[in-house]
């Protein structure tokens, strides 16, 4: 067992000061399953006072019976250079009483026995202590030792009370059993799937912490399944459980529901945001589904999918630059792409369209949504000629920012002080480089920007619109066209 040095040395020393002391929870488990544990947590029947004594320069700021004691540790990864800065968690044997919010104990009680420490945890494959004393003595009050080998995920007690202790241990087991690959056991899948209302009662961001777990982990896609069966998606994610049972046309044989899962589950990145937009790149296909000629067409689908996607990591109080990146690749996931029509100036647009930065997140997607939909080739040659022309024009000009002549170059040669008019020239300028590149010379823009300076401000925004507003329309207009939804 590879404890390391510091973890043995902070409970010798409250041991050394008459003390009982164990690792706990997580940490253990780990241990069993010959993994590294990511982080370590120490219990103790001493008090938190009585911890600081043995330990002046940890910290007790709160009512939970934890104190924060800052170590410095060698790094595990081989690669890191120095010593780190942690926190362990010291925290005192307690018992909780009472859980009128469904989240928080209206009354903790510090305790004497490591046994009401354990009996208050989640699973049994969590409430498990060891002493490092005692490396060949695991405490197991619950039977976590043979859950961990039969790979279950069971409530320690009565699974309702548990959860009526705490509701968002509900999508915690659902987050375990994803991680780690173990099945529900069936009493703790009932108690979930008979409480499930009471997610409700959870805050946006602890139900978004465990979603992205979710959907980081190695089975992503059977976490969402699961938290279908057991009752919380359509507590969470209500616009995502919208799709079952909707059929789509003869492309697809799935149902938008499956889909969606069914591209997460395929989708080739490891970034939770790329998979998370691979799980939402079709919810809105429910709100705009329409019979034609006896065919489902879904028109617009990816911008009402953009849309609650949106609405969703508001709702989840994800960040604004996660919610940019997710949304920015659902409502793009459905770009036109076809070799023999292909430009370098169209790829261009793509990537003024989408962010030079998003683009392979968007192949990823592409390739999500082909395997989702059961396409048995990931990666055709249409994706792989996108990739060549990618590379092919990744340093031309796609941004104001990188033309050869900029605002301030403007003002001095056409003697026109700062305002909107620098601006829309800049803009018509960056729509005739994306065209063709050879004209991004300080010499040729500053002849076509004095030309362009005896139009008006009007005529400027339109000229603008023309070379690069409509062309989006007409790749707008292209995707209908071939992709019929």
């Amino acid at each position: 067992m590879n404890i390391p040095d510091y973890i043995k040395n902070i409970i010798a020393g409250l041991q050394s000061a008459g003390f009982e002391a164990y690792i706990v929870g997580g940490c253990v488990r780990d241990i069993l399953m010959e993994k590294i544990p990511k982080d370590w947590d120490i219990t103790t029947n001493a008090l938190p006072e009585q911890i600081l004594q043995v330990y002046p320069d940890a910290k007790y700021e709160n009512i939970f019976g934890t104190v924060l004691l800052p170590v410095r540790t060698t790094p595990q990864d081989g690669e890191s250079k120095g010593l780190l800065e942690d926190v362990v968690e010291i925290t005192t044997y307690r018992s909780e009483q009472g859980y009128s919010d469904r989240r928080h104990p209206d009354v903790i009680l510090f305790e004497k026995d490591l046994e009401k420490d354990l009996e208050r945890r989640d699973f049994t494959i969590n409430a498990l202590a060891l002493n490092p004393a005692e490396p060949d003595k695991i405490i197991d009050l619950f039977g976590g030792e043979k859950d961990i080998k039969k790979r279950v995920i069971r409530a320690v007690g009565e699974p309702a009370d548990r959860f009526k202790e705490d509701a968002l241990r509900m999508m915690r087991a659902v987050r375990f059993s994803a991680q780690l690959g173990f099945a529900m056991e069936p009493k703790t899948q009932r108690g979930i799937t008979k409480l499930a209302g009471s997610i409700k009662f959870v805050s946006g961001e602890r139900i978004r912490d465990e979603l992205v777990k979710i959907i980081a982990s190695k089975r992503p896609a059977e976490g969402i399944m699961s938290l279908q069966e057991c009752k919380l998606l359509q507590y969470i994610l209500p616009e995502l459980e919208q799709g079952v049972g909707v059929k789509q046309d003869r492309h697809h044989t799935t149902t938008v529901f499956v889909h969606n899962v069914g591209a997460l589950k395929f989708c080739p990145s490891e970034e939770w945001q790329v998979r998370l937009a691979a799980l939402f790149h079709d919810i809105g296909k429910p709100k705009t589904k329409k019979i034609i000629d006896g065919i489902a067409t879904f028109y617009n689908h990816e911008y009402v999918s953009a849309k609650l996607a949106e609405k969703i990591m508001n709702r989840l109080k994800f960040s604004t630059d996660d919610k940019t990146r997710v949304v920015n690749l659902v409502k793009n996931h459905m770009f036109y792409y076809n070799v023999g029509e292909v430009t370098a100036a169209s790829v261009r647009r793509l990537i003024v369209k989408v962010g030079k930065d998003n683009l392979k997140d968007l192949i990823a997607l592409r390739v999500a949504d082909r395997l989702g939909s059961g396409t048995p080739k990931a990666m055709p040659y249409k994706l792989r000629h996108l990739e060549y022309m990618l590379e092919k024009v990744q340093n031309d000009p796609v941004s104001v920012k990188m033309l050869k002549i900029n605002g301030d170059s403007l003002m001095k040669i056409l003697e026109i002080p700062a305002g909107p008019k620098i601006g829309a020239i800049l803009d018509v300028l960056l729509g005739e480089v994306l065209e063709d590149p050879e004209l991004n010379t300080a010499e040729l823009l500053e002849r076509q920007a004095r030309l362009l300076a005896g139009l008006d401000l009007e005529e400027l925004r339109a000229r603008a619109k023309a070379v690069i507003e409509e062309k989006r329309q007409e790749e707008d207009k292209e995707i209908k066209r071939h992709y019929k939804v």
